[in-house]
């Protein structure tokens, strides 16, 4: 059986990403991130989880959460980075 961690590593993404989107979703995190992987395998999907990561700073500026704002504009970063796309 595979577990979270073994799912993980065969993803394209990190476990920051996956746990952004499970809170801008509303998911449990294995659930996140099945949908991470699929949106990731679809044209356009990274634009998709770009997009997530940015609505979830923007909550957490909102909610004057600077912290989480801070924690995920370093995963956006990274998930540009890691996949060619630029900073909204």
């Amino acid at each position: 059986m595979l577990t979270f961690d073994d799912c993980l590593a065969l993803s394209e993404l990190t476990e920051a990403e996956i746990l952004a989107i499970a809170e801008h979703e509303n998911l449990p995190e294995v659930t996140a991130l099945e949908l991470g992987n699929y949106l990731m395998q679809m044209p356009g999907g990274d634009l998709r989880v770009k997009k997530i990561i940015a609505d979830d700073i923007e909550h957490a500026r909102h909610c004057g959460n600077h912290r989480r704002a801070a924690e995920l504009k370093r995963v956006l970063k990274h998930f540009c980075e890691m996949h060619g796309t630029k900073k909204p």
